[in-house]
């Protein structure tokens, strides 16, 4: 019964994306949509946007890296090293912690080195990978996406972000402790 069900949902994963496609395609067709033309002009579209969210991407990757050269990350590291402790929160998985609301390449990094120090299997992998998960990059949404449509008003947006991801945090290193 279990490879049956495997079989079913690997057809299914194989298939969803061109079925949704094919889908998209046959909507625009019935409803005489210029295919070629709204493609083009989405696509210019996504490039202004892109454009625009450049200064904006530049500034938050260059503040991270600052912050992880200086050593400030370590330090803020040792700091709070006491509270997480308390909660059980493995020390190695701080920088991830603190890294993953600014930016998601930043904690993929940090998690890749943790998972290659400890394993993919070790608790703290499992932990980290659940953090990343869990998760979002609330500052670099704010930055790029809010910052990209004129939004500059953000602070409950902010304070939301910043309570799911400590709500996330906290569940990724509760539900590990239970599981694993």
């Amino acid at each position: 019964m279990a490879d049956i069900l495997t079989g079913f949902l690997q057809t299914i994963s194989d298939w969803a994306i061109p079925i949704l496609a094919a889908g998209i395609v046959m909507l625009a067709l019935s409803r005489r949509v210029k295919i070629y033309e709204a493609f083009v002009e989405g696509a210019k579209e996504g490039f202004n946007v892109g454009v625009r969210i450049i200064p904006y991407l530049v500034a938050i990757l260059c503040g991270i890296a600052f912050f992880r050269a200086s050593g400030a990350l370590d330090l803020l590291t040792t700091l709070i090293a006491p509270i997480t402790n308390f909660l059980g929160m493995p020390g190695e998985a701080l920088p991830m912690a603190l890294v993953r609301p600014l930016s998601g390449s930043g904690a993929l990094g940090i998690m890749s080195d943790i998972i290659n120090t400890h394993g993919p299997d070790s608790y703290i992998g499992r932990v980290v990978s659940t953090m990343m998960g869990s998760t979002e990059t609330t500052f670099y949404v704010l930055a790029v996406y809010f910052g990209s449509v004129g939004v500059s008003k953000v602070r409950h947006a902010l304070w939301a972000g910043l309570i799911a991801d400590v709500a996330g945090l906290l569940s990724a290193v509760w539900i590990c402790s239970l599981v694993f």
